[in-house]
């Protein structure tokens, strides 16, 4: 049944014209309560970070679930957004993800009114960084405050492997595109998985797509690993979060460790003919985990 309390209106208040609530009282309010943003359960690290350019970060918020774990350089602007207020959010994120590779970064901006000339103007830079917008706004309701957040514009999704497959393929274009002897490398590797892995589903088969070898099982894909078959090597991309433990383990191993692709999650490794049998403990283990963590 519908309560019996009655429904009130929030009365918005302007922080920039309430002496009450100036820059400074948001930048606290935000370092001791980052979940007011909306971002999820951030870690505050630092307010005021001083930059080598001279200016001044205004949060830096951590999320340590990520892998790598992700940084949020944060800028507060009371009003309307503005281009000085873009240039600096922008500015200061380059400037920490150069400064810090090993950890993901995320540009904010935050204001109490994200204007329609300047919200074009972010969509545009949305996609080549990785940008979002909020409007923060601060309301009163029977005597108490609190903070609105509206994500006005957000981060660019990335398409996924799955959906960059590209019109159908079959083995035979890819041995005329790579080599009978690194698709027989694809083969063993889909049976060290159906060796080590097992599920409802049925056995895994390659899934021959005009980019990459994927997985299916039972048709839909299901790669918690892909293949790029070239000449003379197979590339080999194992869908296993990146970690320092997993990365020294890999280089130490002998196997040729070509990257790790932050955008797909996925560890580059180059095998030739006899990796498989040379590294099979360390391969099928791989294998196992990536399943795991894919499901």
């Amino acid at each position: 049944m519908p309560s019996d309390s009655p429904i009130v209106d929030p009365v918005v208040i302007s922080m920039k014209d309430d002496q009450r609530f100036d820059e400074r009282w948001l930048h606290d309010l935000l370092a001791e309560r980052p979940s007011l943003l909306g971002l999820g359960d951030l870690a505050f690290r630092q307010n005021e970070r001083r930059q080598p350019s001279g200016g001044r970060l205004d949060l830096l918020l951590t999320d340590t679930e990520t892998s790598p774990p992700t940084r949020y350089e944060v800028e507060i602007q009371l009003g309307a957004t503005d281009e000085t207020h873009i240039i600096r959010t922008i500015e200061y994120w380059d400037i920490e993800r150069k400064r810090y590779p090993q950890y993901a970064h995320i540009a904010v901006i935050g204001a109490e009114q994200v204007t329609s000339r300047f919200l074009n103007v972010i969509q545009l830079f949305n996609g080549a960084i990785p940008l979002i917008a909020i409007q923060l706004q601060l309301v009163e309701v029977n005597g108490s405050h609190t903070i609105i957040a509206s994500r006005i514009v957000d981060l660019f999704q990335l398409g996924t492997e799955e959906e960059d497959e590209g019109p159908p393929s079959d083995r035979h274009y890819w041995e005329g595109k790579a080599s009978s002897g690194t698709l027989k490398l694809v083969d063993d590797m889909v049976d060290y998985a159906n060796e080590i892995v097992s599920d409802s589903g049925g056995p895994y088969q390659p899934k021959y797509n005009r980019h990459y070898i994927g997985l299916s099982q039972g048709g839909p894909a299901k790669n918690f690993m892909s293949f790029d078959p070239r000449k003379e090597h197979l590339i080999a991309k194992m869908k296993v979060k990146h970690d320092d433990q997993t990365q020294q383990s890999l280089e130490e191993s002998g196997l040729v460790l070509m990257s790790y692709d932050k955008t797909f999650g996925n560890y580059r490794i180059r095998l030739r003919a006899g990796d498989l049998e040379t590294y099979k403990e360390t391969l099928q283990g791989l294998i196992r985990r990536a399943h795991e963590q894919y499901h």
